[in-house]
């Protein structure tokens, strides 16, 4: 008989359970997507040198440059470059957007490198 009552109590607690009325699921919130400002299109090499050019007006030109953001969405793009008759990309700056255009982050040092 200890067998028996044993083996039903658990469906007993279980038929129990399902007697009970759902609770209501609680209000979430839903998240509004934030209006993304408008950025700009990722630098090539061309508006690198430009970028370059306006900010360091005496620097060597630059010949050859590869941009990449600096992490996964990421508003920073790290630029690495060459200067003059440089075929090897030794330098590396980092550009943020500006209000309209690129910009060099540290410009001071950016430009340090390049004269």
């Amino acid at each position: 008989m200890k067998k028996l009552v044993l083996l039903t109590l658990p469906l007993t607690v279980l038929a129990a359970c399902g007697e009970e009325p759902a609770a209501e699921p609680a209000a979430t919130a839903v998240a509004a997507p934030e209006s993304a400002a408008p950025s700009l299109p990722p630098p090539d090499a061309a508006v690198f040198a430009s970028t370059f050019a306006k900010t360091c007006p005496e620097a060597k030109t630059v010949n050859d440059s590869v941009c990449r953001r600096a992490a996964m969405g990421s508003p920073e793009v790290i630029c690495e470059y060459g200067l003059g008759d440089d075929e090897y990309l030794r330098n590396k700056t980092t550009l943020v957007q500006g209000e309209t255009a690129w910009e060099i982050a540290d410009p001071e040092t950016t430009c340090a490198q390049g004269a």
